[in-house]
């Protein structure tokens, strides 16, 4: 009997993402680079941009909103 692999699921999102992520201007790249590869917090970016921890806050959740819009018309 089969089931649903999540890690499958995975992969196809990333699969998605990518060309949508390689679309953004590097700056945005770069963030979602610290944030989801090297896992740094808000501050830590911030600190590295020379912005505050709330600007931070701000452009992750414009981006977010960018990668989900694109990932709910791809689907």
């Amino acid at each position: 009997i089969g089931t649903e692999d999540a890690a499958l699921e995975l992969v196809e999102d990333f699969h998605a993402l990518a060309p949508m992520i390689a679309e953004l201007d590097a700056r945005d790249r770069q963030i979602i680079h610290w944030r989801f590869v090297e896992e740094l917090t808000q501050k830590e970016i911030g600190e590295r941009l020379g912005v505050s921890q709330m600007h931070v806050s701000r452009l992750i959740s414009r981006l977010l909103g960018r990668l989900r819009e694109g990932m709910l018309s791809s689907h």
